[in-house]
């Protein structure tokens, strides 16, 4: 048994899925150069593969028309939305993701971009290395609503999480019973009274074809508030929060994903005022990424052995 991998963050922060795949007898055949790829360049990396593990890499009709021995593609992650299952599905592969795998890892990130939106951390720290020594007042967290968009794996954990600073906590999320959400100690409320009511708001719901949080979403947070977005960059519309951002309304806004990424150097988003930015390293710790690259081989090695996965899409 043999699996292409694609993403170079298999095994990068932890031996344990080289080890699993050694143990379970996974031969794996490294083409993680040039990730994410695309096209003829994608097509010859895997062309006679029967497994794939996938990072960026989009997997289209024209990718499964063009590698007729593919049984499986394995998403290193939770996120498939680089997969058409469409065309999988038509093409009797599986695809088998890893979901929770980084719900810890995406919510330690959270919390950790929410302080330091909160208590301005990086604008002191600016401050304080260009020989300054300033007085930075920032928003103290307990008392106030966190809203939470998407209530899933990753939610519920920034929600055990935020407890613990005493905030209070609301949250929306269409696949979710509002049942399901109180009984986990939070508020369930509609979409745009967890916007409007919340100091901090924090999205972990998967992407679309047009942003969920839009311009006037915006406009109708409380003044001051901030923005933490470590799910899809597509989820919120960009420019409009850049003019929140130069006008104030929002105290600050916490990015690990962008609509584009990486985004361009020109990006005007990047250049806004109070902007925490990190390049897309939610999922990118030690346990993290041993579950990914684990849950992953084991899935695929069930499928080319006959079995049913563990963590099937479809």
């Amino acid at each position: 048994m043999r699996l292409t991998v694609l993403t170079p963050s298999f095994g990068r922060f932890s031996q344990e899925p080289i080890a699993r795949s050694a143990q379970l007898g996974l031969e794996i055949i490294d083409r993680t150069e040039n990730h994410p790829k695309t096209g003829a360049d994608l097509i010859e990396a895997i062309s006679d593969a029967e497994a794939i593990l996938v990072g960026l890499d989009c997997i289209d009709a024209e990718v499964f028309a063009a590698c007729p021995d593919l049984k499986i593609v394995a998403k290193h992650g939770a996120g498939v939305d680089n997969i058409d299952l469409a065309a999988a599905a038509d093409a009797g592969v599986t695809v088998v993701n890893t979901p929770g795998a980084n719900a810890e890892s995406v919510a330690d990130l959270t919390l950790g971009l929410l302080l330091m939106g909160a208590r301005r951390i990086r604008a002191a720290e600016d401050s304080l290395r260009s020989g300054e020594w300033g007085v930075f007042f920032g928003t103290q967290l307990s008392g106030k609503q966190l809203g939470i968009l998407g209530f899933g794996r990753i939610g519920r954990e920034v929600a055990k999480r935020a407890a613990g600073f005493g905030l209070r906590i609301a949250a929306f999320d269409p696949f979710v019973p509002d049942e399901a959400i109180a009984e986990a100690g939070v508020t369930p409320l509609p979409l745009a009274e967890v916007v409007a009511g919340s100091e901090f708001l924090t999205l972990h719901l998967p992407g679309g074809e047009e942003p969920l949080i839009t311009s006037e979403h915006i406009a109708s947070m409380p003044a001051g508030a901030g923005l933490i977005n470590a799910a899809r960059g597509g989820l919120v519309d960009e420019t409009a929060l850049a003019e929140a951002l130069h006008s104030g309304h929002l105290a600050f806004a916490a990015l690990d994903a962008f609509a584009t990424e990486p985004p361009p150097a020109d990006d005007p988003l990047l250049g806004a005022p109070n902007l925490i930015a990190t390049p897309h390293i939610g999922a990118y710790s030690d346990i993290a990424n041993a579950n990914m690259g684990t849950w992953a081989v084991e899935d695929v090695v069930r499928v080319l052995g006959g079995e049913e996965p563990r963590f099937p899409v479809r």
